[in-house]
């Protein structure tokens, strides 16, 4: 019979993909990690009753993506005189560096939805085409054409050489 692993591991190997996803959707900062300690902390209670096997990824995805929304949108606008700066964040992450370029929250209003969120559970989840559809919808090659059709658009938008 398959068990399992003790959740301590789960949140050793899956952490990194669950901050990016909420990273992704919250920016990088103090709500990210905030959503990052909830996922976990709602995945602790429900762990005992997830049955043996399952794509525990795929399940703390969710969770993060629903935990991230709950923050969206429990943010209520304060009206103020001036609005303060914002430091754009240091560092990023991407292996390409292209998540450190400033404008690329910006650029990454101008894709669809759909080219959005195949790119964030690809490029910053990692998770194969072939997985993909379990989310989405819709089948591997119509998401990897949507992901293709996205970078094409950012590279353009920020003025990114496709050459490495």
């Amino acid at each position: 019979m398959k068990t399992n692993p003790p959740f301590e591991l789960v949140v050793r190997e899956h952490g990194p993909a669950v901050l990016r996803m909420c990273t992704a959707l919250l920016r990088p900062g103090p709500d990210a990690q905030d959503a990052w300690s909830e996922t976990f902390l709602a995945a602790l209670r429900a762990y005992p009753g997830l049955e043996p096997g399952a794509n525990v990824q795929a399940w703390l995805i969710t969770i993060a993506r629903r935990k991230a929304i709950d923050a969206l949108r429990s943010r209520h606008p304060v009206p103020v005189d001036s609005v303060p700066e914002q430091a754009v964040p240091s560092g990023g992450f991407g292996q390409d560096g292209l998540f450190d370029h400033a404008g690329l929250w910006d650029a990454m209003g101008s894709l669809t939805e759909l080219q959005r969120r195949v790119i964030g559970y690809h490029y910053l989840l990692g998770f194969p085409y072939a997985e993909i559809p379990e989310f989405l919808g819709g089948s591997a090659a119509s998401l990897r054409r949507a992901a293709a059709d996205g970078i094409k658009s950012l590279r353009k938008l920020l003025d990114v050489s496709e050459e490495p």
